[in-house]
């Protein structure tokens, strides 16, 4: 069968979807999915679209994607690609399909002018980890992800900045 990467296209929205859903199982994190088909419908293809999705196929057969989109390095003063997510269904792992992937958004990357193309990974996900190594990645020790979310987000935005 012949593998390609396509972009997401609006009839691929509910694939997308479950497959992210999918993603959350696997890294143990399916009470965190709470947005819909339809808020990723928006996102993708809506009035402002702030994310970009391929899929990897072999044949009809959807077996993956990546999720990304566009941040900025001030310190570069250009642009980034920022890899949110990448999976590739269990059945079809070790085949070179999340190679193929990672590779394709690193071409988007250059061929967009971006300064960085970066993502994220599990601390404990050790096969994923070995395998961004292996494609010459870096793992930045000494960055920590900071995040607001939920009820601390809705209480840190109401609050005045004078309050401290």
């Amino acid at each position: 069968m012949s593998f390609s990467i396509r972009p997401v296209a609006p009839t691929d929205v509910a694939v997308l979807h479950r497959l992210i859903g999918d993603l959350a199982d696997y890294e143990r994190l399916a009470h965190q999915v709470v947005g819909t088909a339809d808020q990723l419908a928006e996102e993708l293809f809506g009035a402002h679209p702030v994310i970009e999705s391929v899929l990897a196929c072999e044949g009809d057969e959807v077996l993956g994607f990546g999720l990304y989109f566009h941040n900025y390095s001030t310190f570069l003063a250009r642009r980034g690609l920022y890899l949110e997510d990448l999976f590739v269904v269990p059945h079809a792992r070790g085949r070179g399909f999340g190679k193929r992937l990672i590779h394709h958004c690193a071409r988007l990357a250059v061929e967009r002018g971006c300064g960085r193309f970066e993502w994220a990974v599990l601390d404990w996900n050790r096969p994923a980890i070995d395998f961004y190594l292996s494609l010459g990645a870096t793992m930045l020790a000494d960055w920590r992800i900071c995040r607001l979310s939920g009820n601390a987000l809705s209480a840190f935005a109401e609050s005045t900045a004078a309050e401290s």
